[in-house]
Formats: structure tokens, C-alpha cells, sequence
């Protein structure tokens, strides 16, 4: 479990991890939660959290936080290129390989393994890829699915350009 202190909510820490039982010890100690990108066991781990928690001075209810994973781009197809940075990404982790960045390519054929296609798709299955429209989508089902207090968004793109705009993007749905 990692701790790190943000100004979003009263608590001046929240704690970060990937399993039920970390969510669980968040909610005994009366802290607010952040997935961090991890969505095998989300909605188990958010059911958790919320039946046991245990109200303080600091936190008086539940708070969950999720980490998105983001690549947004003016059409879907646009979107799935610049994802394919954050898929050879991942696989790389997997590989136990070098993290550097890598540009992204037509196709990912030839590059993973079918269960390795599996294993990054799982990886980031919080992952919102796609222009605007499926975007806007996927947020409303995240929403409704988890009734998060607050999503933060990461976007693991080869070019700044192309990070800016995914998040120009984002906030165009957000506030649109």
C-alpha cells in the first residue's frame, strides 16, 4: 500500500493499491481509496471498501478515487494507433523488458502473443480508448457502474501533442 498526499479531499492521505484486502484496510482505516489502474477485482474491491468503512473526524463517508488509463483521439481509429504506446508498454513490463516509450504501429499483430493480447487487454480493461463519442460512453458506464467520487486519467501517449489533445478531448466530453 503507498500513501500520497493530495488536496482533493479533507484526508491528507490516500492510500493506492490493487487488491480487496488493501480497499478493506483502507476502510477500517478511514481513508480515502484510489484504484490505481488495476480493474481485475474493482467492483469487488469498491464493495468492499464501502461495507466496511468506517467513518472519522477527517472522512465521514467512502471515497473512491479510480485511475483511467486515457487514449482519446478525434476518431476511433486515431485513438487505437496511439494506444498501441501504452499496449507495447505494458507487454514490455510483462516481458520484464525496458519501459521506454515506444511509437506507436499499424498493428499489434506479430508483436504479442494471443495470451499476452489477453493479459494487456485485462491490464487495462478501466482503459478508455476512442474519440469523443465512444469516450463519452465509456465515462457514463464507468460512472454508473462505480459511482466514483473522482477519476484521475493517465495518457501514455508517444507525442505530447497527442496527449494534449487526448485530454483536450477528455475535457470537452467532461464539460459538453
Amino acid at each position: 500500500m503507498f500513501l500520497a498526499q493530495t488536496p482533493t479531499c479533507r484526508s491528507g492521505y490516500w492510500a493506492r493499491a490493487c487488491s480487496v484486502l488493501n480497499w478493506q484496510a483502507c476502510a477500517v482505516c478511514r481513508m480515502p481509496f484510489a484504484s490505481h489502474f488495476a480493474p481485475r477485482y474493482m467492483h469487488e474491491a469498491i464493495r468492499v471498501y464501502r461495507n466496511h468503512f468506517q467513518p472519522s473526524v477527517v472522512l465521514d463517508k467512502p471515497y473512491v478515487m479510480l485511475g483511467v488509463p486515457l487514449s482519446a483521439a478525434d476518431t476511433d481509429e486515431q485513438a487505437e494507433y496511439l494506444a498501441t504506446s501504452v499496449y507495447q508498454r505494458i507487454l514490455a513490463l510483462m516481458r520484464g523488458h525496458s519501459l521506454m516509450q515506444r511509437p506507436p504501429v499499424e498493428s499489434m499483430d506479430g508483436l504479442w502473443l494471443p495470451h499476452e493480447r489477453e493479459a494487456v487487454a485485462s491490464f487495462l480493461g478501466l482503459a478508455m480508448v476512442g474519440g469523443p463519442d465512444k469516450i463519452r460512453a465509456k465515462l457514463d458506464v464507468l460512472l454508473e457502474q462505480t459511482d466514483a467520487d473522482e477519476l484521475i486519467f493517465t495518457c501514455d501517449m508517444y507525442e505530447h501533442e497527442d496527449r494534449l489533445r487526448s485530454y483536450e478531448i477528455l475535457a470537452q466530453v467532461a464539460h459538453g
